[in-house]
C-alpha cells in the first residue's frame, strides 16, 4: 500500500464532518501553497535548479519557515539524485511524506488528564489571539464529552477580561470563579481549585493575562499562579496551552519561542487558520519548537475548534493529489 493510500484510508474512517472542517478551514492555505506548487509541477516538469528555487519561494511565502523549507528542498534534491528522477511529478509524494514526518505520531497531541481530581489547564498568550473564545470552545467540547467543567478568570489586569469570560461561561453553561478587576490572580486560582474540588469538577480551565515577553512582572505573576496550583494539586498544572493567532505568521512563532522558554508551555492552540493563507506556520512551529499542536481553530463555530490531526491536516492541503492514486 503506497503512502497516499494509507492517508486516504485513515481519512475515510474519520467522521466526514471533521474532514470537511479541516478542508474548509485550510482552503486559503491550500490555495496559496498547494495550488501554486501544483502549477509549478505542471509548468516545470524538469527537475532543475529553477524548479527548486521556485518551490523554495512558494514554501517560504506560505510561512513554512526558512529552516524547514531548506530541509524540504535538500530532502527532495537528495531523493531526486538517489532515484535518478527526471520528472518533477515524481517528487510529489516526497514533499508530502516529508511534511507529514514533521508531525511524529509518538508526540502526544491529546490533552493530558489528571489521574484523579480536577485536571488543571492554564491558558497563556498575548491579548487578541483568541484565548477567551478558545477556552469557551474547549469548555463546550469537554461538556459534550460528559465532563464537568469550570473556568477561572485569572486575567484580572485587562479591562473587561473578567466580564468577557463571564459572558462565555454563561453561554456555554459552565460555572466561573471570578474576582473584581485588579484582584490578585493567584487568589482567583486558589479559590477556583478549592471550588473545583468541592464540586467534583473534571476540568478546571484558567485564563491568564496577555503576557508580553518584556513584562517580567506579569511573567512572575504567572509563575506565582503555577506555584499556587502545585501547592494544592502537586501534579498540576496538567497542561499549559499557549494560544497563538495563525494570521500573524512568523510573529506567532517568535511569541511561541519566548513564551515556551519562560512559562513551561506543554502544547499549542493555533487559532484563525481559516483566516490566513499562511497555514504553513503550523509546520514551522512544529519543526522549530518540538511542541505538540493540540488544537486548531478552523472557523467561528464551537465545533470548528478541532483536535489537531496530522493526517487530516495533510489531506486538507494535498487531498486533490490523492485522487485516483491506486494501491501498490
Amino acid at each position: 500500500m503506497n503512502f497516499f493510500q494509507k492517508i486516504k484510508e485513515k481519512i475515510s474512517s474519520a467522521a466526514e464532518a471533521v474532514t470537511q472542517t479541516f478542508k474548509t478551514g485550510l482552503s486559503k492555505t491550500s490555495e496559496q501553497l498547494v495550488k501554486r506548487v501544483e502549477a509549478l509541477f505542471f509548468r516545470n516538469s524538469k527537475i532543475d535548479e529553477g524548479f527548486f528555487e521556485e518551490l523554495e519561494e512558494i514554501l517560504i511565502m506560505a510561512d513554512v519557515g526558512v529552516q524547514t523549507t531548506l530541509q524540504v528542498i535538500e530532502a527532495m534534491r537528495k531523493e531526486a539524485k538517489q532515484r535518478r528522477l527526471t520528472n518533477s511529478i515524481e517528487l510529489k509524494p516526497v514533499l508530502v511524506e516529508y511534511l507529514l514526518g514533521l508531525f511524529p505520531e509518538q508526540l502526544d497531541q491529546t490533552i493530558i488528564y489528571a489521574k484523579s481530581g480536577p485536571t488543571v489547564i492554564v491558558y497563556v498568550g498575548v491579548n487578541g489571539v483568541g484565548k477567551t473564545t478558545t477556552i469557551a470552545k474547549m469548555a463546550h467540547r469537554f461538556k459534550l464529552e460528559g465532563k464537568r467543567v469550570m473556568v477561572a478568570a485569572g486575567d484580572t489586569f485587562r479591562a473587561a477580561a473578567v466580564e468577557q469570560l463571564d459572558i462565555w461561561a454563561n453561554r456555554v453553561g459552565v460555572p466561573i470563579v471570578k474576582h473584581e478587576q485588579g484582584s490578585d490572580p493567584s487568589a482567583v486560582v486558589f479559590d477556583a481549585i478549592r471550588s473545583a474540588k468541592l464540586q467534583n469538577i473534571d476540568v478546571l480551565m484558567i485564563d491568564t493575562a496577555g503576557r508580553l515577553q518584556n513584562k517580567a512582572n506579569l511573567m512572575e505573576e504567572l509563575n506565582k499562579m503555577v506555584r499556587v496550583i502545585q501547592r494544592e494539586i502537586p501534579d498540576g498544572p496538567h497542561e499549559v496551552l499557549m494560544v497563538l493567532d495563525s494570521t500573524t505568521g512568523q510573529n506567532a512563532l517568535s511569541q511561541a519561542k519566548l513564551f515556551g522558554e519562560k512559562s513551561g508551555v506543554t502544547g499549542l492552540v493555533l487559532t484563525k487558520l481559516d483566516g490566513t493563507a499562511k497555514g504553513g506556520i503550523v509546520i514551522a512551529i512544529r519543526r522549530e519548537l518540538n511542541l505538540p499542536v493540540k488544537y486548531v481553530g478552523l472557523g467561528e463555530k464551537a465545533e470548528d475548534l478541532q483536535p489537531f490531526d496530522r493526517e487530516q491536516f495533510i489531506h486538507a492541503l494535498f487531498g486533490e493529489w490523492m485522487v485516483n492514486i491506486p494501491s501498490d
